[in-house]
């Protein structure tokens, strides 16, 4: 079910209730308090927010898998919407209802936002950085103390809860069904070092390895871009006024690759088959269709992953289209794009249904299923025998 569908399921009003903020449709005026709007967006939403998180049950038969799903040609073209009492046993059999998802997504945008501040108060102009791979996949101080920070607090709040961060990953750690935090402390640090306000916190918990709640904080702008499983997904301006995704409650049409922006990142891996395939693909998109190519409005380069989700949840971006990048890269992303009527393909063509870790993704955003699953197909088309290998 896309986010517009669940709008439309549980009838929410144009303004409403989120994060203890005023949620409001921009083309409406009398404005209305937090408190008297303090109510869930859903009739089945729980209101007890007390619960105490326990380990993980790796006895228990109810998993993500025995949910039903709405009948699709693609199998990954849309977030699962089992009923409201299977949500709710689910979600019980990890000790956790969806007033508990609420609340762990309002502490991600607290550290969030604490998050932020770190990275203002650093001063782009001193930063030093180390190299991972090469000059161009970097690490600052900064990184290092943002996931601190963050580990520390998810850590003292929900003890029983895993974490993987970018900075302390170790080679061979892999994410498991209990609830894990996933975090990535500057996504961008290139932007970061030299000053380009396009930069993110990035805040994720995976439940069975699949997202549930996301938190994409860009602290230099003020956007900030959430979601929680079958609740929506929502983006906060620096003014503090709360849309719910996609910006447009019916969106554009997506006939062909050609009415597209794109977004593409180039990553560090400079050289190699990833490499040829990447600046090849580029050119295939925007070149003209008279020679070949898709034709595509544009492409655009941000400088981070999980921006790039946000910015097609939003519908701001149509496709985002990508090899390489890590699960903390786009992990609260996807949350974010399932949630506002999005899907999710792999990079690589025939694979309807990636992986977190699967380092392989193309994102599209809200529109009928038909045209997102032709957009697909059509770039998979353009890629032949050519495949991205990690």
């Amino acid at each position: 079910m896309s986010g517009i569908d669940y709008q439309r399921e549980c009838e929410l009003p144009a303004i409403i209730s989120v994060d203890s903020q005023v949620t409001m449709d921009l083309s409406l005026a009398p404005p209305v308090t937090a408190q008297d709007l303090d109510e869930p967006i859903c009739e089945h939403t729980l209101r007890d927010s007390s619960v105490n998180v326990r380990p993980l049950n790796s006895q228990t038969n109810q998993t993500m898998e025995s949910l039903p799903t709405p009948p699709t040609t693609a199998p990954n073209s849309g977030p699962s919407t089992p009923d409201a009492q299977q949500r709710l046993d689910f979600l019980a059999s990890y000790g956790l209802d969806e007033a508990m998802l609420r609340k762990i997504k309002n502490d991600l945008v607290d550290i969030a936002r604490t998050a932020g501040q770190m990275m203002i108060a650093a001063d782009p102009s001193v930063v030093e950085s180390d190299t991972k791979k090469n000059s161009s996949d970097r690490v600052t101080e900064t990184d290092k103390a943002v996931e601190k920070m963050v580990q520390d607090r998810l850590t003292s709040e929900y003890p029983h809860f895993g974490f993987l961060g970018e900075e302390t990953f170790k080679l061979g750690d892999k994410l498991g069904d209990m609830p894990t935090f996933v975090c990535d402390p500057i996504d961008g640090t290139l932007n970061f070092i030299h000053g380009f306000p396009n930069t993110a916190v990035s805040l994720a918990l995976t439940i069975e390895k699949k997202p549930f709640v996301g938190v994409v904080y860009n602290s230099f702008r003020g956007d900030l871009f959430t979601a929680i499983k079958w609740q929506g997904a929502f983006f906060t301006t620096s003014t503090g006024i709360t849309r719910r995704l996609p910006m447009s409650p019916v969106p554009k049409p997506m006939t062909s690759l050609n009415d597209c922006l794109v977004a593409l990142e180039w990553g560090s891996q400079r050289e190699g088959s990833n490499w040829e395939l990447r600046t090849s693909m580029s050119q295939q998109l925007m070149t003209s269709k008279a020679a070949g190519g898709a034709m595509v409005h544009s492409i655009r380069s941000n400088g981070s992953a999980a921006l790039d989700f946000c910015y097609v949840a939003a519908g701001m971006i149509d496709v985002f289209w990508e090899g390489g990048c890590w699960i903390w890269d786009v992990c609260a992303g996807w949350i974010i794009l399932e949630e506002a009527g999005g899907m999710v393909a792999s990079a690589n063509p025939g694979d309807w249904d990636p992986t977190l870790e699967g380092r392989l993704y193309l994102a599209v955003r809200g529109a009928k299923r038909a045209e997102q699953e032709g957009v697909v197909k059509e770039l998979w088309e353009m890629m032949g025998d050519r495949k991205f290998v990690y």
